[in-house]
């Protein structure tokens, strides 16, 4: 796992983040606010897991997010929407990042990790945190990244 590559990784979701312009999402998938929310929210949870394995602490790590729609837009609300959103984002993501950049032999440290994205990702086992947090940028990432772009084509409705 490579700080760096995850640091480029939340340069480009950011880059999209700040060119806006999203329109509305097809039925039953997340809005460009709840994207960002569930990002947020989950960047949270990594770092505690991060911190855990830093401590030497065990950990378990869960991130479904459809059981968490209540609160992302919780968490919509309560940032004012995509700007405040992207704000938090930023935050969470440098201190993913930044504690992601200490872990050197902790990386091997076995989390029991849960990941549910669609179909893309399905995880459901122990897995050096390293490994967890290389899913997380070069699938989870990636995949948000591309439903945001798919945002921005489909037509705002009125």
């Amino acid at each position: 796992m490579d700080a760096a590559d995850l640091r480029r990784a939340y340069d480009e979701l950011f880059a999209e983040v700040d060119a806006g312009g999203f329109g509305p999402p097809p039925e039953g998938e997340l809005s460009a606010e709840q994207i960002v929310a569930h990002l947020a929210a989950n960047d949270e949870l990594m770092s505690e897991a991060t911190e855990a394995v830093l401590a030497g602490s065990p950990f378990a790590y869960y991130d479904v997010d459809t059981i968490h729609r209540p609160q992302l837009d919780a968490l919509v609300s309560e940032c004012g929407g995509l700007d405040g959103l992207a704000t938090l984002l930023r935050a969470t993501s440098q201190k993913l990042c930044s504690l992601a950049e200490r872990l050197g032999p902790a990386a091997e440290t076995p989390v029991e990790t849960v990941l549910r994205e669609g179909f893309d990702l399905d995880v459901d086992e122990s897995l050096p945190w390293g490994r967890a947090l290389d899913l997380h940028m070069r699938v989870h990432l990636p995949l948000h990244l591309t439903q945001l772009r798919a945002l921005r084509r489909q037509p705002h409705l009125a």
